[in-house]
């Protein structure tokens, strides 16, 4: 079922009086289906996080659709775009984003007590969720107390908590060690296919990229190339190395 249409969508920075204008993305098209693991990769400034931006309506595109479930984002006002994503979109960055001042439990729990959900049901949630992610041991401690692994898991706990339609994961891995890197992968695989969750995750890494069904490749603004993961792994390996190689980008 497809959950997601980008239709034609263009992103200029500046104005037509300001020479400095600056265009991100070109006339980009692409579908999106429940259940989809894709990863979206390019250079440096190829406009890979202004995508991420606009597909979270952090931002609004220029020019161009972005439907989700049949709405059309961008006709939605400030109020109706902040529900929009608390209740549709979960979000993992390369920085965590945990507030240190307050527990693993309160940072995962935060968006359910902003939507006003009683506690019985919070900690019912949470209680799964922790358990699935492997965090039930460090929930009650700060993210200064745990390893940068353990605050990505709860990082991603936050993200599901709200059970939303689509997670959007910004170079996650980037802060990890190898280890706890390939851990939040497994954790990514098993969050796709247990919980049915879309996954769109912008990174540089190939070995990352590797763990997706599909792979946009965007260079100045454009999409470049698309690759299927297939049933030879190594082989999808390989053609992103080869792709990456072409586009100048990192090959982690």
């Amino acid at each position: 079922m497809q959950i997601l249409k980008v239709e034609n969508v263009s992103k200029i920075y500046g104005t037509k009086r300001n020479s400095n204008k600056y265009t991100a993305l070109r006339n980009i098209s692409f579908e999106v289906n429940q259940g989809d693991f894709i990863g979206v990769m390019g250079a440096s400034g190829s406009g890979k996080t202004t995508l991420l931006n606009i597909l979270g309506s952090l931002d609004k595109p220029t020019t161009g659709n972005y439907i989700m479930n049949g709405q059309n984002i961008g006709d939605l006002q400030r109020n109706q775009l902040a529900k929009h994503r608390m209740e549709n979109i979960g979000f993992i960055f390369q920085d965590y984003n945990l507030l240190e001042t307050m527990t693993l439990k309160e940072n995962i729990i935060l968006p359910l007590s902003l939507m006003g959900m009683d506690a019985k049901t919070i900690e019912a949630k949470l209680a799964k969720l922790a358990g699935d992610l492997g965090i039930v041991p460090v929930i009650d401690k700060y993210p200064y107390e745990v390893s940068g692994g353990e605050q990505q898991r709860a990082a991603a706990c936050r993200a599901l908590i709200n059970n939303p339609k689509m997670i959007l994961a910004d170079e996650p891995t980037g802060n990890l060690d190898s280890k706890s890197g390939k851990d939040l992968l497994n954790l990514l695989s098993f969050i796709n296919t247990e919980y049915k969750t879309t996954i769109l995750m912008v990174t540089h890494d190939v070995f990352a990229a590797s763990y997706c069904q599909k792979i946009l490749f965007i260079r100045d603004g454009e999409i470049y190339n698309e690759l299927y993961a297939g049933s030879d792994k190594k082989h999808f390996f390989d053609s992103i190395i080869d792709v990456m190689s072409m586009l100048g980008g990192e090959r982690k």
